[in-house]
């Protein structure tokens, strides 16, 4: 189970609502991963019942739009959404409060399509243009339910302009948790003269940029951790100087992190966990300069590089081996995204909403 920012902002929210009943489109959790969820159970739509759903659960977004309206929610007086895709979608009333925290609008349907359409090898054909009819539907059905949200929190200022075009609505930012304490500064492990990026293989991550900058030179040591279908064609791309290591667990990624010269990242992401985890070791951080990015890496903590080429990132890596960066620094600016932080803002954003929310009620 791939346990990243939607499933750690669910596990704060549980936080600050032990008793709150959980919806999900499918839960096909084992019951040896869902201590984040404080082993409870989980209401799940039609969607859990069909053939291969466990396997493919995505080859149903046609029918999840219509899944998520299938929940009677109306017991409820305060509604937390969590979406990336459907889930602010639910149906409540006038007289229920529905906050929707928002990873993203469904990138996919929106300005991501033309993308996805290409990775998929769907940009021509009859599975083209009915492909492109569901993502069409899907948009209006988006637009529609954002009308259901009475507030909305988005996970980064990047976001917050992305609700904001699509939606035409305001958004409170507030950055998701990040596990900083276990991604700890460590004074008695020396830095090595490597280079380290970590991400699944997957074309928006843009491995296959940083492993032909690296190719280009051949003096300096890359480390790239990760798994996934362009595995083969990155590694015969690289040259000596690169290694490939697969999937490694947290205390491990976190080893290479807090050795590593400086972490490497040429995506552009709605937040970037994994860049704060990185400064949360005191690794100073040189990346693309767009997306959360932005809001996460500073002059103090990296190196941003503005466009998403092997010429300006090869710039950045030159840029970064003359200047000098401080370890402690860096950490203390990861200590801004800790889960106690966003409990914090979360929970005071709810009370002063349910307290408008109430008043207006009356």
């Amino acid at each position: 189970m791939d346990y990243s920012g939607s499933e750690r902002v669910l596990e704060q929210i549980l936080n600050l609502f032990p008793h709150a009943d959980l919806y999900a489109v499918v839960d096909f959790l084992p019951s040896g991963s869902r201590g984040f969820i404080q082993n409870k159970s989980v209401q799940t739509s039609f969607i859990q019942q069909l053939p291969f759903a466990k396997s493919n659960f995505r080859s149903y977004l046609p029918f999840m739009a219509i899944a998520i309206e299938q929940f009677d929610l109306s017991e409820y007086d305060l509604v937390i959404s969590s979406s990336h895709a459907v889930a602010k979608g639910v149906i409540t009333s006038p007289d229920q409060l529905h906050i929707a925290y928002v990873h993203s609008p469904i990138r996919y349907a929106w300005d991501l399509q033309h993308q996805y359409l290409r990775e998929a090898g769907l940009e021509q054909g009859i599975r083209s243009w009915l492909t492109r009819w569901i993502l069409h539907q899907i948009r209006l059905w988006d637009i529609r339910t954002a009308n259901g949200v009475d507030y909305f929190i988005a996970n980064s200022q990047f976001i917050a302009r992305r609700v904001q075009k699509i939606y035409r609505r305001s958004s409170r930012v507030i950055y998701p948790p990040v596990d900083v304490e276990n991604f700890e500064l460590n004074p008695e492990i020396a830095r090595e003269d490597f280079y380290l990026t970590a991400a699944r293989f997957v074309p928006y991550k843009k491995i296959d940029l940083i492993v032909e900058a690296f190719s280009q030179m051949s003096d300096r040591r890359l480390i790239v951790i990760g798994e996934g279908k362009g595995a083969a064609k990155l590694k015969q791309m690289a040259t000596p100087n690169i290694t490939f290591l697969p999937y490694q667990p947290p205390a491990k990624l976190k080893e290479y992190m807090q050795r590593s010269r400086a972490f490497v990242f040429a995506a552009i992401e709605d937040f970037g966990i994994t860049l704060v985890e990185a400064q949360a070791c005191g690794t100073p951080i040189i990346a693309l300069g767009k997306g959360g990015a932005k809001e996460t890496v500073n002059v103090e903590t990296g190196v941003l590089f503005p466009e998403q080429t092997v010429a300006s990132l090869i710039t950045a890596i030159q840029k970064f081996e003359q200047s000098s960066f401080q370890a402690q620094i860096i950490r203390s600016h990861a200590l801004d995204f800790a889960p106690q932080r966003f409990r914090q803002e979360l929970g005071a954003f709810i009370t002063q909403t349910w307290q408008a929310f109430s008043q207006s009620n009356k």
